[in-house]
């Protein structure tokens, strides 16, 4: 992996994000989006006994097991705040929990992913591009917009209709407006600056503005 010039400290929370090489998609079907989310799930721990290819021919107690483990033990590399997965890139909202986390845990969450689409698509090579983005948030109004902006972005680039965010299924957005479907995900943060009903507000009401005028780029990009 390329060295990256400026560290990712420890406690401090991210807008990460990257694409895949040439913008293909990587994301065709529901499994695989099922396949990276899994991912997410397990890299997203320290003491990751095996890797995820390895757990996936375990017997099924076995791995609800490993699972227990690792929940039980709560040793995190990093929190995830906010995701959304589009149709060749992905979005983050991340806090490193241990040093080198953001780093470790995007590195087995696409390598990973990258080992399951190449033998499925019989290709060969990588299939993300060499490094990954990272944008420090260093203030509760960045915090905030680069949630939206992340929330946003299958209406931002036309996947979906402003009116139809809410029935994207591959975001974590409905966590913060309705069910809690991804239970990886940290609401705390957010929901403790603003409530559920203001943060509704907050992302709808902004949602074709930022779409004709891509509002808050200079927040969400290096």
């Amino acid at each position: 992996m390329p060295y990256r010039k400026v560290p990712i400290v420890t406690s401090e929370i991210y807008h990460v994000f990257n694409r895949a090489v040439a913008g293909i998609p990587i994301f065709s079907t529901s499994i695989d989006f099922l396949r990276f989310l899994d991912l997410i799930n397990y890299y997203r721990f320290k003491n990751t006994p095996v890797s995820f290819s390895q757990l996936k021919n375990i017997e099924r107690e076995q791995r609800k097991q490993i699972f227990d483990d690792l929940i039980k033990e709560n040793h995190l590399h990093i929190e995830i705040l906010a995701f959304c997965l589009m149709d060749n890139h992905f979005h983050f909202l991340l806090k490193q929990k241990l040093d080198r986390g953001i780093v470790k845990f995007i590195s087995n969450l696409q390598n990973s992913y990258a080992k399951y689409f190449n033998a499925k698509s019989a290709r060969n090579g990588p299939l993300f591009q060499p490094m990954f983005k990272t944008v420090r948030i260093t203030t509760e109004e960045q915090f905030l917009h680069v949630s939206r902006y992340i929330h946003l972005n299958p209406s931002t680039s036309y996947l979906v209709e402003i009116k139809d965010l809410e029935s994207y299924p591959w975001s974590s957005l409905l966590n913060y407006i309705g069910e809690g479907r991804y239970p990886f995900v940290d609401t705390k943060q957010i929901l403790g600056i603003i409530n559920e009903k203001k943060y509704r507000e907050f992302v709808f009401n902004q949602a074709d503005y930022q779409r004709e005028l891509g509002m808050i780029k200079h927040l969400t990009l290096e």
